[in-house]
């Protein structure tokens, strides 16, 4: 072996040697702070909820298509999937450094010397490949700087899921919303009408000298009162449209009420499934994980920066003082120039990034735990909820009925003289409010179904897709 080729084989054989020592991180994720149970909850579930589709979740057709408006429309999800680009970037150009680049290089190189009292000019050509400061990783701190992109990454792309999965939630809860408000607005309708007919009998009835000027101001003031819900119910409708049209990123037009929502099947029944499922089911729980992966890549890396870092710069071509003659045999030329960097006094920087990047790990475990935490209560709230609204909604429908009863009994007891007209005012009020309150309710139990369905994850498998 020529002597020239003594320097490149030791430096190969040290990075063989100190290959492994490379400082890699040790990935490791909290216990999870929360209960093996939830409150109430039994743990049955077909099969894992973030496996249904909201194609499957979501029943009625309308809803369906509004969904799907919203997914290839909305701009804030249009903004989530280019952050993934940019993210997927960020992660190619620090991988990059894992390797060494090679370029092709040219170039012209001319001088001139005072020798002797003679002056000399001398010209160069060179023309070959170079390799500029190539890294040896000995100690994987642009490995693990890599890692740590890789997790950026992957947390990104988990925080898009978990904003489309919200998104699909959002958009249900808004359509319902709507829905709801146009059957409050089409009963509100109703009463105004009816209480239109029952002013105009009881205008007859004062002309005809059988009722009094005080049961005719108090017909009229519940027709104006009907108006005024009639009024602000097409009020909240319109801002609950446009808040739809936001949401799904295009105009959409009312569609007739022609069932309440009480009578159309739209979601599907679900099952609770373990707290430990959110661990692997909820994206941002996911995505929280891989950002403290990433914190804990960045510990690794600025531990590797207390250590030698070694560079090499290399370059094979050809050389001629005579541009005829550069590519004549014997015109090779090469280079090799191993260069160590070891820190010996850096003013305490590399002692503060290892310090930040530990407190950042730190913070990233709390943040860890506590999107654990949120996200089991989200599930406990809507079970909660869940086990006592369909109840509610019984009992809701009990006093409508009840106040329908009333309703219909103080009117023939007006008619036949027997009671004063305020009775019947009183409980045309009741029945009013009783079937705006049923409509809230079963608003209310659709919108817990779409919550409990979100929170354990629902539509993750989907939202790969």
């Amino acid at each position: 072996m020529t002597k020239k080729f003594i320097l490149p084989v030791v430096v190969l054989a040290g990075a063989m040697t100190l290959s492994g020592c490379q400082i890699m991180p040790k990935f490791f994720t909290p216990a999870a702070p929360i209960p093996a149970n939830y409150p109430g909850g039994d743990g049955a579930t077909v099969k894992p909820v973030a496996d249904i589709g909201w194609n499957e979740f979501f029943q009625n057709p309308d809803l369906r298509e509004t969904i799907s408006a919203a997914l290839n429309n909305n701009r804030d999800l249009k903004t989530a999937i280019l952050r993934i680009e940019e993210a997927r970037a960020l992660y190619n150009i620090q991988r990059a450094d894992q390797l060494p680049t090679v370029n092709t290089t040219g170039g012209l190189t001319m001088s001139r010397q005072l020798l002797a009292g003679t002056m000399r000019e001398n010209t160069v050509y060179q023309v070959g490949l170079g390799m500029a400061a190539f890294e040896l990783d000995f100690f994987g701190r642009v490995k693990n700087l890599s890692a740590a992109a890789l997790s950026q990454y992957m947390a990104t792309e988990e925080a898009r899921r978990a904003f489309q999965i919200s998104l699909v939630g959002e958009v249900a809860k808004a359509w319902l919303t709507e829905r709801a408000l146009a059957e409050q607005k089409q009963l509100a309708e109703r009463a105004y009408k009816a209480r239109e007919s029952s002013r105009d009998l009881v205008k007859k009835r004062l002309d005809g000298g059988i009722a009094n000027a005080l049961e005719f101001q108090q017909s009229e003031s519940l027709v104006q009162s009907a108006r005024v819900s009639v009024l602000a119910l097409r009020r909240q409708h319109a801002l609950a449209m446009n808040a739809l049209m936001l949401l799904t990123g295009s105009s959409i037009k009312p569609t007739p009420q022609t069932a309440t929502l009480s009578n159309q099947l739209i979601t599907a029944d679900i099952g609770a499934g373990m707290p430990s499922d959110l661990l692997t089911y909820r994206p941002d729980i996911r995505a929280a994980e891989q950002r403290l992966r990433a914190s804990q890549a960045n510990i690794a890396a600025a531990r590797a920066a207390f250590f030698p870092r070694i560079a090499l710069t290399a370059g094979f071509g050809l050389a001629s003082s005579d541009l005829g003659g550069l590519f004549d045999t014997g015109a090779r030329t090469w280079n090799f120039a191993p260069q160590v960097v070891m820190p010996i006094f850096d003013n305490g920087r590399n002692k503060a990034s290892l310090s930040l990047a530990q407190i950042r790990s730190n913070i990233a475990i709390t943040d860890y735990e506590k999107t654990i935490q949120i996200a089991f209560r989200e599930v406990a709230d809507a079970l909660a909820a869940r086990a006592t609204l369909t109840e509610e909604i019984d009992a809701q429908k009990a006093v409508r009925d009840a106040q329908f009863e009333r309703l219909s009994l103080a009117q023939a007891r007006y008619q036949n003289g027997i009671a004063n007209y305020l009775d019947v005012l009183d409980a045309e009020r009741e029945l009013f409010n009783a079937e705006q309150a049923l409509v809230q309710s079963q608003l209310l139990k659709l919108t817990n179904a779409v919550d409990l369905y979100r929170s354990l994850g629902g539509g993750f498998t989907e939202a790969e897709k």
